[in-house]
């Protein structure tokens, strides 16, 4: 990556995390800070470890607020840059922007799987759609690949499978969850039961849904949209761009999305082979687009 901002000619800065403080790290170096406040470009690539979201969010405002075109890249590796991130990204914007459009005027989206998914969502024209396609602009940082449109749902109800991934750090412990999924029960936006055969997993996942009062709060719902992720390879980064859908628990992305509350932490959680319906209208089969 430094090679090709070599090649473009721009200025550049790299930091390597581990120079500025022993990780994990509980605060982003101010030294990072500084030079992301005067940037135009941003590049986050490393590896997750525990208890450092609050840093990377710490970067994540000074994005937020500086509108810097940045590219998020937790657990990049070679098989993500093989695969997702060589997509046609001109394409998944054109399929991402038609989901968008439908999903902006969609009052209710139902989501089903043959593994027991059976998921409401309501949505609230106060609480803004936005689309993270891979083509990155001011308006919204993008993790890449990117591939995927998503808001903060006004009300959720229902049963989610997780038998793909989940996010944070647990991903880069437990991996792909087809063997051992967590069943989420989830009543008006909150997590009222989990279930999963491996205790560990379901430990550390109730452990980080209570965090804080809204950590256990649906935060998130999108719908992946890189048809480049054909299958589920155990690494989040790229797994919740496989067309369906997924849902984070914490973080809504008030900054973005216009919700009215906040949380300390944000944790995706993926399915697969999904249908979905916009307001009784199926869209999606399988997991695969039918628009």
């Amino acid at each position: 990556m430094q090679a090709e901002v070599e090649e473009v000619g721009a200025e550049y800065a790299v930091f390597i995390l581990e120079n500025y403080g022993e990780r994990p790290l509980k605060r982003m170096p101010q030294v990072v800070l500084d030079d992301l406040a005067h940037s135009q470009v941003s590049i986050f690539a490393a590896q997750t470890q525990p208890s450092e979201l609050g840093s990377r969010m710490q970067a994540s405002d000074v994005v937020n607020r500086r509108h810097i075109r940045h590219a998020h890249m937790v657990n990049i590796n070679r098989q993500i840059m093989l695969e997702g991130m060589r997509a046609d990204f001109r394409a998944i914007d054109a399929l991402s922007q038609r989901l968008i459009e439908r999903a902006r005027v969609a009052e209710h989206i139902t989501c089903r799987t043959l593994h027991g998914t059976e998921f409401e969502a309501e949505f609230s024209p106060k609480l803004k759609w936005l689309k993270t396609s891979g083509i990155i602009t001011a308006e919204k940082w993008g993790n890449l690949p990117g591939g995927e449109i998503f808001t903060s749902p006004a009300n959720t109800n229902g049963t989610f499978v997780v038998d793909g991934v989940v996010g944070d750090y647990l991903c880069q412990k437990y991996g792909d969850l087809h063997k051992m999924p967590i069943v989420i029960e989830v009543k008006e936006n909150r997590i009222v039961d989990l279930r999963c055969n491996n205790k560990e997993l379901l430990a550390e996942f109730q452990a980080y849904t209570s965090t804080d009062e809204n950590s256990n709060r649906v935060g998130e719902f999108a719908i992946g949209t890189n048809t480049a992720c054909t299958r589920v390879i155990g690494n989040i980064l790229q797994d919740e761009k496989i067309p369906g859908v997924h849902i984070a628990f914490g973080h809504p992305y008030a900054e973005h999305t216009g919700a009215n509350w906040k949380s300390k932490t944000h944790i995706d959680c993926v399915g697969r082979d999904f249908d979905i319906w916009f307001d009784g209208e199926q869209v999606m089969q399988r997991g695969k687009f039918l628009i």
